[in-house]
């Protein structure tokens, strides 16, 4: 995506929302491990902690199968259009079905069982309260952020591999739900815009596309049928965010696949 623009997605269903949510902590959860502080570590683990509230309230490996059968259908249906590189095809084809057969092999849900420890569930229940895994609060978690680096690696590791696969199922998915639609250009009149979805198309994501030096945000909300899209003026100092009074002029992506 072009550095210049600042892209605004709405997923517009629940599957999508889950997915991009967990996209979004498992990026944040790289970028503390590749740190080595005890600050980094606290925040691995907290980022672990919200990853894993995640995965307790959805069964994730039933929900991304599900998505991962409609997009092997979707591309068979298309497979017999004109002007389709079938080799390519086939290649994307082989890969949703490598991951599928991963998640297939995985007995149950998930397997979570490497986070069950006593220490993590422990932080695990402290992490709602705010300032809760201070040293005094969790001794036991205070003394393995003092362990040596290689210790807590370990930990971590185990950790992370929990969802090494069903991360990358999808991550699969998201791609291919994001290069599915083509920006077009719109304008939001005096900072307004809706439209109506077309009944029967699978709607899975609206990307919208805005300058960087355009000094405005979007808030979209909306569902199956229609969505509007409202541009708001940043707040400065003690003033609220208000509806942009001028004609905005953006770009829109309708992700349907």
């Amino acid at each position: 995506m072009n550095s210049t623009l600042i892209s605004y997605e709405f997923p517009l269903n629940e599957r999508m929302r889950i997915f991009i949510r967990l996209e979004q902590l498992f990026l944040q959860l790289d970028h503390f491990l590749s740190g080595t502080s005890v600050w980094d570590r606290r925040a691995t683990v907290s980022t672990l902690v919200d990853i894993l509230q995640v995965f307790t309230r959805h069964d994730l490996k039933a929900e991304t199968l599900k998505e991962l059968e409609r997009h092997s259908n979707r591309l068979n249906q298309i497979s017999v259009h004109d002007g389709v590189d079938i080799q390519r095809l086939r290649q994307i084809l082989d890969d949703l079905k490598i991951t599928s057969k991963i998640l297939y092999d995985t007995a149950g849900k998930v397997d979570l069982s490497s986070m069950k420890s006593d220490l993590f569930h422990t932080i695990s229940q402290r992490s709602s309260i705010p300032g809760g895994t201070c040293s005094f609060d969790l001794p036991a978690y205070h003394f393995w952020l003092e362990q040596a680096g290689e210790i807590q690696n370990k930990d971590v590791d185990n950790w992370v591999a929990q969802f090494a696969t069903i991360r990358g199922a999808i991550d699969l998915i998201l791609n291919f739900i994001r290069l599915s639609g083509s920006p077009s250009d719109e304008v939001a009149k005096k900072g307004f815009y809706q439209a109506t979805l077309e009944t029967g198309q699978p709607y899975q994501l609206l990307i919208i596309h805005l300058p960087k030096n355009v000094p405005y945000f979007v808030e979209t909300s909306g569902g199956k049928q229609r969505f509007s899209s409202r541009f708001m003026q940043a707040s400065t100092g003690n003033m609220r965010p208000k509806q942009a009074d001028i004609d905005i002029d953006f770009q829109l992506t309708y992700c349907i696949f």
